[in-house]
C-alpha cells in the first residue's frame, strides 16, 4: 500500500520544523525551560530528531519507528509548552490564548501520527 499523501506532508512538516532550529536557533533557545541543561545542544538534537524523524517516515522499513520518535518527542515537547505558561518572560511574548491552544494542538499532532500505526 502507497502511503497516503498526508503522511508526506507530515513528513515535510517535521522535516521544515528540524531545519528551522539551525536557521533560527535562537527562537528555540529563547523558549528553553531553565531547568533544562546545554540549550544549545538541546536544540541542535530537536532538530535534528525532527528531520530525522520526519525523513523516517517516508520509508516503510521505518515509518513505524518514526512515528513512536515521533510520539515520544511530542510528549517531551509538551514540556516546553507548559513551561511557557509559567511566566511572562517564558512566554517569549507569545499571547497566552496561543500557549494555551497549543496543548491541544500538541495532542493533535500526536493523534495524526499514531493514526498512522
Amino acid at each position: 500500500m502507497t502511503p497516503s499523501w498526508h503522511l508526506y506532508l507530515m513528513a515535510a512538516m517535521y522535516i521544515v520544523a528540524g531545519l528551522m532550529h539551525f536557521i533560527k536557533p535562537k527562537i528555540y533557545l529563547r523558549i528553553m525551560p531553565r531547568y533544562l541543561p546545554k540549550h544549545k545542544l538541546l536544540v541542535s538534537l530537536s532538530g535534528i530528531a525532527e528531520i530525522v524523524l520526519g525523513l523516517g517516515l517516508c520509508f516503510p522499513a521505518t515509518k513505524e519507528v518514526s512515528i513512536y520518535g515521533i510520539l515520544l518527542m511530542l510528549a517531551v515537547f509538551l514540556l516546553v509548552h507548559f513551561y511557557m505558561l509559567s511566566g511572562e518572560k517564558a512566554s517569549a511574548g507569545i499571547p497566552k490564548w496561543i500557549l494555551i491552544l497549543r496543548i491541544p494542538l500538541q495532542f493533535g499532532l500526536m493523534y495524526w501520527a499514531w493514526w498512522y500505526l
